[in-house]
């Protein structure tokens, strides 16, 4: 069985989204959610879902070996971020190469870097006049958005298309991707 830890900030749609296409699944666990804003809906989702969370700081997670500890002593075997703003800490990635896995909501390496995430990234793409966009999942390194590409998928768009109406295919390709994704990241690492 693979013990997954979720990493998210915010609302909390595409974790549990993985965890509703794992439902019945015996070859994945999620053992916790971590998030870094204790008033985070992705919170009453875990409680929901009847998931253990853990609520964290800045100092915790880039000053002290807690968190580590934590994943090490679930025997966490996959880390997703699901909507989770910071950067990782290089104690975690180097205790976890290649089994710390994001989404990105455009196809990286465009558009990505510090400061590009959720409605910023669409704001940029129709400002720039795109007329196409999509998802990257990738592995997680030491800087935003650079770890090798797992998947990309591609979706065209209109010029002048407005951010909400990007945000609402990108999400759509979040929730059918995603999950497929991971479960065979799973099958492969077997």
């Amino acid at each position: 069985m693979t013990r997954v830890a979720i990493f998210a900030s915010g609302n909390g749609s595409n974790a549990e989204n993985i965890i509703q296409y794992f439902r019945h699944s015996p070859q994945i666990s999620f053992e916790l959610i971590l998030c870094n804003h204790p008033k985070a809906t992705v919170l009453e989702r875990a409680d929901r879902l009847q998931i253990p969370t853990r609520i964290f700081n800045r100092q915790e997670f880039y000053h002290g070996n807690e968190i580590l500890q934590l994943l090490q002593n679930k025997s966490i075997d996959l880390i997703i971020l699901a909507g989770f703003m910071w950067l990782i800490p290089s104690n975690i990635i180097t205790a976890f190469p290649q089994k710390i896995i994001n989404i990105h909501p455009a196809l990286l390496p465009k558009y990505g870097g510090k400061g590009m995430y959720g409605d910023f990234v669409h704001q940029a793409v129709s400002r720039a006049g795109e007329t196409s966009t999509g998802i990257t999942i990738h592995y997680v390194n030491e800087n935003y958005d650079e770890g090798g590409i797992i998947f990309q998928k591609s979706i065209n768009i209109e010029k002048g298309e407005q951010p909400l109406s990007i945000a609402k295919k990108i999400h759509a390709l979040e929730y059918q991707y995603f999950p497929v994704v991971i479960e065979q990241l799973i099958k492969e690492k077997k």
